[in-house]
């Protein structure tokens, strides 16, 4: 009974938090690295931002397809500008069997990072998970990823490049997305219940943290979490004149 009472509670929660972030990535531009079968639409990479979740077998055209025996594979959507993130959720593949250990599916999945970041680049951006615990055994499907982070492009990434590989792990990498949503706010100036509280306005570029509104950075001259606090800020100003360089410079401070 304890046991329930948990699940149930940690249910909740979850479902309070999916109703109160937006998913942000949906119907976004997406893109992967090695498509199974390039131009062909039931396997493109927007299959995993198209909303569709129902039909999770491999080749049933919700899901993203990408070549197999390939050491790497790489999938992103494009959110379409710098937002903030809470969490994001992944929906693998299971050809519509159980998901437990003889689901060779559960091969492909372990291992596998995300980065958000404002480049196409992963390295560019930062990690906000990297699998290095699961097994086949205990790896979830779906699962839903804590990312407080703030960026423009959200990338699943997984590869087969340093070996001896882990137990369980296959030999080559793939993307058998069916789904991933990314919630946040699709307004990087507001956080909050239902993303209806505005950033500081002395936050730098209006962002602020998805949950608490903790400023990202500070405009010129105030400082603070909420960048609510004024600060002198020493400004130095170089002048040079004439063909032999003479300068002066003036130093001032901004309240």
């Amino acid at each position: 009974m304890h046991f329930m009472a948990l699940f149930v509670i940690s249910f909740w929660n979850l479902f309070s938090v999916a109703k109160t972030y937006e998913n942000i990535a949906l119907n976004r531009p997406a893109w992967q690295q090695y498509p199974e079968f390039p131009g062909v639409g039931p396997f493109d990479a927007d299959r995993a931002v198209d909303g569709d979740k129902s039909y999770l077998y491999v080749h049933g055209g919700q899901c993203t397809l990408s070549k197999y025996e390939r050491s790497t594979a790489e999938w992103r959507v494009d959110l379409g500008g710098v937002l903030s993130i809470h969490h994001i959720f992944i929906q693998y593949a299971t050809n519509n069997v159980i998901w437990d250990r003889n689901n060779t599916l559960t091969t492909n999945f372990l291992g596998f990072s995300l980065y958000v970041s404002n480049t196409t680049t992963k390295e560019a951006g930062v990690l906000c998970f990297k699998d290095t615990f699961y097994t086949r055994d205990t790896i979830p499907n779906p699962l839903n990823i804590s990312c407080r982070l703030s960026g423009r492009y959200v990338i699943y990434y997984n590869n087969r490049t340093h070996f001896p590989l882990p137990a369980g792990y296959s030999a080559y990498a793939s993307n058998d997305l069916c789904e991933v949503e990314v919630y946040g706010c699709p307004n990087a100036s507001y956080y909050g219940e239902n993303c209806s509280t505005s950033c500081h306005q002395n936050c730098l570029d209006g962002r602020c943290d998805v949950v608490d509104g903790t400023c990202l950075g500070c405009i010129q001259g105030y400082t603070g979490l909420t960048c609510d606090t004024g600060c002198n800020t020493i400004v130095i100003n170089i002048y040079f004149y004439g063909k032999h360089h003479l300068f002066m410079y003036i130093i001032y401070l901004i309240n």
